[in-house]
């Protein structure tokens, strides 16, 4: 009799087990994924690339919609995290949309880490843009009561905008709360909107507007053939490293002094780095695969210094600063 309670009590268990783990929950759960060597993955035309010593690494992390076990699962781990899904997908798209998009701003993230490397190599590259569009807005988005869908951010604190990653960068550069200047056309008409901004849900330190963006026809005249091939790798947070890398194929020198380098940030036109979402995992991804440096844009160092030990965590604020600290290295 109380083995046939001790089994049913068994199959019971198993049971839960299996619907905990097959139950979707409106959470993503976010992990470490993987640090890819970028020279496998870019290759520049007549590129220097026999006296290389050193690694340039994409960092990357995994976000899967989360169920009731690996939800639990997470909550307890020290290295995942959990977000509601209205917190990172606008509302009216769905998650291959999402992706999409996603993939869509990493293609313009490899776009303009060619022209800020090729300028600082000393090529001269043109850009031509239409401007930022406005394409969803997620829930209570601090922008909601100002932009629309549709809406072309032309500027932003008066400064001319081309990429929808410029927008980004300078929204991010100011203190939660305080307001930010766009000019927009919206049908025909061109405003002037003052917006304040809120805290980011995957970090309230981070200012955000709330809004996914894309930019409007842009093209770069790019002199060189430059080859990157990313796969189904999303978002604009590699784009300094797509730069270094881009920049160690263009230098007969190797940029890396013999080291294994990896790092995250956005980076704009102005050489200036942006704060991203996911270091903590990046930063465990990198130590995975050996790493002994890490670039961290400045407002993400809080979060990377003390996640693991043995890995050498960089704050950076632009290009200048990078391979400053890498040509120390020698």
């Amino acid at each position: 009799m109380k083995k046939n309670r001790f089994l049913k009590a068994a199959l019971i268990l198993a049971a839960l087990i299996i619907l905990g783990l097959y139950i979707r929950i409106d959470y993503f759960i976010v992990q470490p994924s993987r640090a890819v060597d970028l020279s496998t993955l870019i290759a520049v035309e007549n590129a220097y690339i026999d006296q290389d010593t050193g690694k340039l690494y994409l960092v990357t992390i995994s976000q899967q919609r989360a169920s009731i076990i690996t939800a639990a699962y997470g909550y307890f781990h020290p290295y995942m995290e959990l977000k509601a899904i209205d917190t990172v997908i606008p509302e009216g798209m769905d998650e291959d949309e999402y992706r999409l998009q996603l993939r869509e701003i990493m293609n313009e993230s490899q776009q303009l880490a060619q022209v800020v490397a090729l300028k600082r190599a000393g090529y001269e590259v043109d850009i031509v843009s239409d401007g930022v569009i406005v394409v969803g807005m997620l829930d209570d988005a601090p922008a909601e009561n100002y932009l629309v869908e549709g809406d072309i951010i032309i500027t932003v604190d008066d400064k001319r905008v081309a990429l929808a990653t410029e927008v980004s960068a300078l929204v991010q550069d100011r203190l939660v709360g305080e307001e930010v200047k766009l000019g927009i056309t919206r049908d025909e008409d061109d405003l002037e909107l003052i917006i304040p901004t809120g805290a980011n849900p995957d970090d309230p330190d981070m200012p955000f507007l709330g809004i996914l963006i894309q930019t409007s026809s842009w093209e770069p005249s790019i002199p060189l053939q430059i080859d990157m091939n990313t796969g189904r790798i999303g978002g604009p947070s590699a784009g300094l490293m797509f730069v270094l890398e881009i920049l160690n194929q263009l230098t007969p020198e190797d940029i890396t002094s013999g080291k294994m380098i990896a790092g995250t940030g956005t980076i704009d036109l102005n050489e200036n780095i942006g704060r991203v979402g996911g270091v903590r995992q990046k930063v465990v991804a990198a130590k995975n695969v050996g790493a002994e440096i890490f670039f961290v844009p400045e407002g993400n160092y809080y979060q990377a210094v003390n996640v693991i030990s043995n890995i050498k965590v960089v704050p950076v604020s632009n290009l200048e600063d990078v391979l400053e600290y890498i040509s120390s290295l020698d």
